[in-house]
């Protein structure tokens, strides 16, 4: 399968903790869409069978275009590409822009999929996060794309917050579930130097706490029938992700925007020029795109770290089909010591033929980085 993604690198505000690349000139709408059009024809031959199974845009906020300019976008992807066959369309969107009149506008555009940044259901911890919205228009903003029609909905969660309570983060889950979305994404919020919250000198919380946060979003979303299936991911069955799926198996995608990326499935990655000056400026040529070819070392590590976020967990076999017999069992040597304390075990996960597997229980979901760094060549 072939996704695409499209970065629309426009806010009117930012974050308190994003350390994306945006802009907050909104007013350059219309002049962004015409580039990203430009680049879509541009990068065509990137994506060789063409053919898309997946498009995504991202943000920034797509929410802040017109239903007009969103269909536009669509549109030209279906001129250059075959979409006869996609299986999933998704938006980003935040919740003030989803107002009825919106959402109506959207009809026809070909979304069948909304994701929708909530990250609090808590109005103190929204404005401490510098949103845009409070805990009534999210809610409002859910219920109005049910109403008009839109059934697979997935909305973001931030949990880790400095002072956020046990009891906050327990009523913003219970919200959550209680809206009837199909998938939640639960981000751990990671304080970075560039941001508001860096700049403010915002302490992470402690371990333990990190921990309990964890463990209390498991449960509570296991409870509720949603099978946690990426360290970040929870969908009701059959409702997860299929484009970000396609990013952890390796699939090929296209990234068009600034500070998009793509991969072509084999070797070759590549990123455009995370600036929006630069980018409407050299759209169409090959001075805003950088890139490397991936060494056997760089994929192998790669699928590693991948593959053990999920809880599909690495396939062990295709490994050995990829990469060799005696890389695997080299890995399998520096696993020993994690499956001993449990945070690695064997089998029950994506073993496809007949063979084995590695994957980290979901419950030590948090200690996967260390688990994965220890296991790269």
């Amino acid at each position: 399968m072939a996704g695409l993604y499209i970065h629309i690198p426009l806010c009117k505000s930012r974050c308190a903790y994003c350390d994306f690349y945006k802009s907050t000139a909104a007013e350059r709408a219309e002049e962004v869409v015409g580039a990203l059009k430009r680049e879509m024809a541009a990068r065509r031959e990137f994506l060789p069978e063409g053919r898309l199974d997946t498009i995504y845009l991202g943000g920034g906020t797509p929410s802040l275009l017109s239903p007009e300019q969103l269909r536009g976008l669509l549109g030209r992807a279906a001129e250059l590409w075959d979409c006869s066959e996609l299986r999933e369309v998704t938006m980003e969107a935040n919740p003030e822009d989803l107002t009825d009149e919106y959402i109506a506008g959207l009809a026809g555009t070909g979304f069948d999929r909304l994701s929708i940044g909530v990250q609090s259901f808590d109005d103190g911890l929204l404005r401490m996060m510098n949103r845009r919205h409070d805990a009534a228009r999210a809610k409002d903003a859910v219920k109005a794309a049910q109403r008009a029609g839109f059934d697979n909905i997935t909305i973001d969660l931030i949990f880790g917050i400095p002072e956020m309570t046990a009891a906050q983060w327990e009523r913003s889950l219970d919200e959550a579930i209680d809206l009837g979305v199909q998938h939640i994404s639960a981000y751990h919020l990671t304080i970075e130097p560039g941001t508001a919250f860096g700049q403010r000198g915002l302490r992470p919380i402690d371990e333990a706490e990190s921990e309990r946060q964890y463990e209390t979003l498991r449960r509570r979303l296991g409870d509720a029938g949603f099978e946690h299936y990426e360290i970040s991911n929870f969908a009701l069955p059959g409702r997860r992700a299929v484009h970000n799926s396609a990013y952890w198996s390796g699939e090929p995608y296209l990234g068009i925007g600034p500070s998009a990326h793509s991969f072509d499935g084999a070797r070759r990655r590549e990123w455009v020029v995370a600036d929006i000056g630069e980018y409407l400026a050299g759209v169409g040529g090959g001075d805003i795109y950088d890139g490397e070819t991936l060494s056997d070392r760089e994929l192998f590590n790669e699928r590693v770290m991948t593959a053990l976020r999920t809880a599909a967990g690495l396939d062990l076999g295709a490994m050995e089909e990829r990469f060799g017999r005696e890389r695997v069992l080299a890995l399998a040597g520096r696993a020993e010591r994690f499956l001993g304390d449990g945070l690695l075990v064997r089998g029950g996960g994506s073993a496809t033929r007949g063979g084995d597997s590695f994957r980290v229980p979901a419950e030590r979901f948090l200690m996967s980085d260390f688990v994965i760094g220890e296991l790269f060549e």
